[in-house]
């Protein structure tokens, strides 16, 4: 299902791609991608590995070559335009800090070679960093050297902020502190934020809007809350699995007795129990588990 987030016009204040196809050699990585990302969002990319989350982001960006087109504010962008990074802050699953350097003198690096440096914003986000100011990268743990990667890109004065798996391999502690710090320091309606990420449950209650890609094409694009209210979890005993059929399931589970199964909100099975679907449920139900299988 595709929303009305999709538009086929380039609008200004947004995002957009049009008709966006990335091949790597025979293969097909992405497939005729329209999307268009509107100011003032939080909007979760999700996709088993593989799907092409990654190449998406990274055509986006104008590091990928591609067909169709990229568009920022209306106005078309090329391959390695660099006015892309006016507007736009990328954080990947990886970071590119100098180890030779100091946090202190990373910061005063990038403070002087970036125009959209937030020297107020920096101020704030470093007093609540605990960073050690003076001890040089190569001595921070993994968790401090992406914490300071991360608080860099967030004191750009950026519109659009592309998350890729950003807090891969951190503790749950660091992925709570970083993206109550999202919330706190970086977004307003005047913002957009795109997470790709496989924590979707740590993310489920701040995101407004949904994209799910599979096998390199857009299955869905839908508000959160909208996706939520037509879809439920239907439970029943495992011997009563065959009333399930007439409504069309999207995906069965047999639990400790029990059989389960994403359904249209009205489906109505007499005795039935019904739960709320979460976003982590439907994503399987569309895509299946790693083998792809429903």
């Amino acid at each position: 299902m595709v929303s009305f987030l999709d538009q086929k016009v380039p609008i200004k204040d947004a995002y957009s791609i049009q008709n966006m196809s990335k091949y790597y050699g025979k293969f097909k990585a992405l497939n005729e991608i329209n999307l268009t990302l509107p100011e003032g969002r939080i909007i979760g990319l999700l996709g088993k590995n593989g799907a092409g989350k990654s190449t998406l982001m990274r055509s986006m960006l104008g590091l990928l070559r591609h067909e169709g087109q990229v568009y920022l504010d209306g106005k078309e962008l090329q391959h390695r335009d660099h006015h892309i990074f006016e507007k736009v802050a990328f954080i990947p699953d990886v970071n590119g800090l100098d180890d030779r350097l100091t946090v202190r003198q990373t910061i005063e690096y990038v403070k002087g070679v970036n125009p959209k440096w937030n020297d107020e914003k920096a101020g704030t986000l470093m007093a609540i960093s605990s960073l050690p100011m003076d001890k040089k990268v190569a001595k921070l743990s993994k968790g401090m050297k992406t914490k300071l990667y991360l608080l860099i890109t967030l004191s750009l004065d950026v519109k659009f902020l592309l998350l890729d798996e950003p807090t891969l391999g951190l503790d749950i502690a660091f992925r709570k502190e970083f993206f109550n710090t999202i919330l706190g320091e970086f977004f307003d309606d005047s913002k957009t934020i795109l997470i790709s990420t496989h924590q979707v449950e740590e993310v489920e209650d701040i995101l407004q809007d949904i994209i799910i890609i599979d096998n390199g094409s857009i299955i869905l694009h839908e508000e959160v809350d909208s996706l939520k209210k037509r879809l439920q979890i239907i439970s029943l005993p495992a011997e009563r699995s065959e009333e399930l059929k007439p409504l069309n399931p999207k995906n069965i589970v047999k639990t400790l007795g029990m059989v389960s199964a994403i359904v249209d909100a009205d489906a109505k099975i007499e005795g039935a129990q019904y739960h709320r679907a979460g976003l982590a449920d439907i994503f399987l139900a569309l895509v299946g588990g790693s083998d792809g299988s429903l």
